[in-house]
């Protein structure tokens, strides 16, 4: 199996994962919140704070989508190093707030990371590309 459809594949599946994983958190966000890793639930009407987490998940994987169904494959590989940045996130909100350990490393960190690969694998193989220098149009003669 060549590189690019190692990294389609992979790419396609982090796409669907973050697209459900923030549509479970807008549609039922009182039965998703306990698989985030935070230790408890929100004081107060905090159910709102979680449908914009799931917002933002849609977004990301959304913008994902777009590049890879556009081609972007580049700019899919940039996109895919700045959106870890989310998933780091989430876990050091996680562990900042003394939630679940293994769910800050094993589910935030783990997805960051393999994000990170794949978008790292995409820059490889469009690297070539991107260095290629134009070719000149040919003259009239």
């Amino acid at each position: 199996m060549s590189l690019r459809k190692i990294n389609t594949v992979l790419a396609a599946a982090f796409i669907l994962f973050i697209l459900w994983f923030g549509t479970e958190f807008i549609l039922s966000p009182e039965t998703t919140a306990p698989g985030f890793g935070l230790p408890s639930w929100p004081p107060g009407d905090g159910g709102g704070f979680l449908v914009v987490k799931g917002v933002r998940d849609v977004v990301m994987a959304l913008v994902l989508g777009i590049l890879l169904v556009t081609g972007h494959r580049r700019a899919l590989g940039w996109v895919l190093l700045v959106e870890a940045l989310a998933a780091y996130g989430d876990m050091a909100n996680v562990l900042a707030h003394h939630g679940s350990v293994a769910t800050a490393l094993g589910v935030h960190c783990l997805t960051a990371t393999l994000m990170v690969v794949n978008g790292l694998l995409i820059m490889r193989e469009t690297r070539n590309i991107a260095a290629a220098p134009a070719t000149p149009a040919p003259q009239p003669a």
